[in-house]
């Protein structure tokens, strides 16, 4: 995720997680085989051998212990929406193929913003009910630890509360946005990035909309007023990572590296407009390639939406970007594109290699903060070593609002996108730049190529990264980099003796408010991407994470 520029509205904070209305419809012979199959309204969870009674689970994610269930694994996702208007709640049948890793009496799938009309586990019928954001299910024979099976859910997909995440209105239909914690908001499943599924897409709409989504198109049925898209991911993806774009779109196509087919979705109307942006894809591409080696998925490409997000989202294999981004903003060219690379940097890391928990985030955001800062540094617009020099000066500061790299302190109540401070952007990319400093540019290199290469469509954690450097620089570096990724205070800068971290209040962060307040123009240290051309001192960021502050090209 990238911060776009400058001080925008952004949706009213949460005020708690909504539930889901798990009501069942129509039912009346499922009812007589297998009793009553839901019940409206909250369920409260019960806490573990107190009761019988169902309850909302977790995997014991330290930031999201709600996401997530145990018990099974998801191979597969297959999901079809039935579109018909923005505002309202569109028709959805989850179908989810998975494999029980233990013994199964009630199988938990995060759901909430919709109503579940029926569910059939392995093609029977079987009963369901509300936990908090949990429906639980009861399937009608217990299944047992390396059984497959296959469920079912024909529920409603609601995208009209966007300020929770999940659905994003644009101008003339929809797109997703579902991270952190927000697909289960769209569809049933196991909304946590380490439970990676295959995913198929089939969307009906009106036939004078398009339809896109994340991989490869299968197919496309039009019938009377009505046109059915489908599309497959070749690759496993995390649920965050998951994108349906319908609207007025127009669809550019170009070639990149080794022949991969680039596809780019946009306003139809602001095509020739956006076109010398979409150009650069490629370019990109050829230069991240040289930096980790081979594109890791079967497409790629921007989708760009008039939607006011306050954020771009490296959504697998078709990255989200506002419009109002590229549009008449005022803001250099080389920026953009920087910003540009770090959602493509993404598609490795975060996407190809997803983080184990949350509190691995730090390897996605900070090398795709990394790529982007390197990628400004090498065409000469902005000095890497004075970003990180800024970076190291306010380190502290972040350290004490949002805790290290690589063990965040949890999002405030009702802010659970509130993860996304500046730590785990700039702070981030700076424990690269010391491991740089460290090992030397040509192992540090080779580590970067063989992280992706090594855990390619799968997950990985901050140990798992400790450990190959650790392998690669042929010595245990796990001395060196605990304390840059878990120590409260910034360890000395190898190479930069000089350097000194300021004090929380001299660096500019407002750690109760989780927000960056820029107080020198001409310098960017913040949060992963936007920047304001021309922003005064005292400019104040509001948004998911903190933009950068103000930039000065060199």
């Amino acid at each position: 995720m990238s911060h776009s520029p400058g001080p925008r509205p952004w949706p009213p904070p949460r005020t708690g997680r909504h539930r889901a209305a798990l009501a069942a419809v129509s039912m009346a012979a499922a009812l007589t085989a297998v009793g009553p199959s839901s019940a409206a309204g909250r369920i409260s969870a019960s806490a573990p051998g107190t009761s019988k009674g169902p309850r909302a689970l977790g995997i014991g994610d330290p930031l999201y212990p709600n996401l997530g269930n145990p018990g099974y694994d998801v191979s597969a996702y297959d999901i079809a929406f039935d579109y018909r208007r923005a505002d309202r709640p569109l028709g959805t049948v989850t179908t989810i193929a998975a494999r029980a890793t233990a013994p199964l009496r009630t199988i938990n799938l995060d759901f909430a913003e919709g109503s579940v009309r029926s569910v059939r586990v392995n093609g029977a019928p079987a009963r369901f009910t509300a936990a908090d954001e949990d429906l639980v299910i009861t399937p009608p024979s217990r299944i047992t630890t390396g059984d497959t099976f296959e469920i079912t859910v024909r529920h409603t997909s609601d995208p009209r509360d966007a300020a929770n995440g999940g659905w994003v209105r644009t101008r003339d239909g929809l797109a997703m946005a579902n991270q952190a914690d927000a697909a289960h908001r769209v569809f049933p499943c196991n909304d946590h990035p380490s439970d990676k599924a295959r995913f198929t897409f089939r969307i009906t709409a009106p036939r004078d909309l398009t339809v896109v989504a994340g991989g490869l198109p299968l197919e496309r049925v039009r019938k009377a007023a009505r046109t059915t898209w489908a599309y497959r991911l070749a690759h496993p993806m995390a649920t965050e990572l998951a994108q349906v774009s319908i609207g007025r779109s127009a669809v550019s196509r170009r070639t990149g590296p080794h022949g991969l087919p680039v596809r780019d979705v946009v306003p139809a109307a602001d095509r020739k407009r956006l076109e010398p942006w979409l150009s650069r894809t490629p370019g990109q591409l050829a230069w991240m390639e040289k930096k980790t080696g081979p594109y890791p998925f079967e497409t790629y490409g921007l989708l760009i939406a008039g939607a006011s997000t306050g954020f771009e989202l490296e959504t697998q294999t078709l990255s989200l970007f506002e419009r109002s981004l590229f549009t008449g903003q005022g803001l250099p060219r080389w920026y953009l594109e920087s910003i540009m690379v770090h959602e493509l940097a993404h598609q490795w890391f975060g996407d190809s290699v997803a983080p184990r928990r949350w509190s691995d985030l730090w390897l996605n955001e900070g090398h795709a903060t990394w790529y982007e800062a390197l990628y400004a540094d090498e065409r000469g617009k902005a000095s890497l070593e004075r970003r990180m020099r800024e970076a190291y000066r306010q380190s502290d500061g972040w350290r004490a609002a949002g805790g290290p790299p690589a063990a965040p302190k949890p999002a405030e109540p009702g802010q659970q996108i509130g993860i996304f401070r500046p730590i785990v952007y700039d702070g981030s990319a700076l424990v690269l730049y010391a491991l740089r400093q460290h090992i030397g540019r040509e192992a540090f290199e080779r580590l970067e190529r063989q992280w992706v290469l090594r855990h390619r469509d799968g997950v990985a954690s901050t140990t798992d990264f400790v450990r190959l450097a650790s392998e690669v620089a042929g010595r245990d570096l796990a001395g060196f980099l605990n304390p840059w990724l878990y120590g409260a205070k910034t360890p000395p800068m190898p190479g930069h003796p000089t350097w000194k971290s300021a004090p929380k209040e001299e660096a500019g962060t407002d750690a109760k408010a989780g927000r960056k307040v820029r107080t020198e123009p001409g310098t960017r240290a913040g949060a992963g991407g936007g920047a304001r051309a021309g922003a005064k001192p005292g400019w104040l960021s509001t948004g998911r994470h903190p933009p950068h502050p103000p930039v000065k090209p060199e």
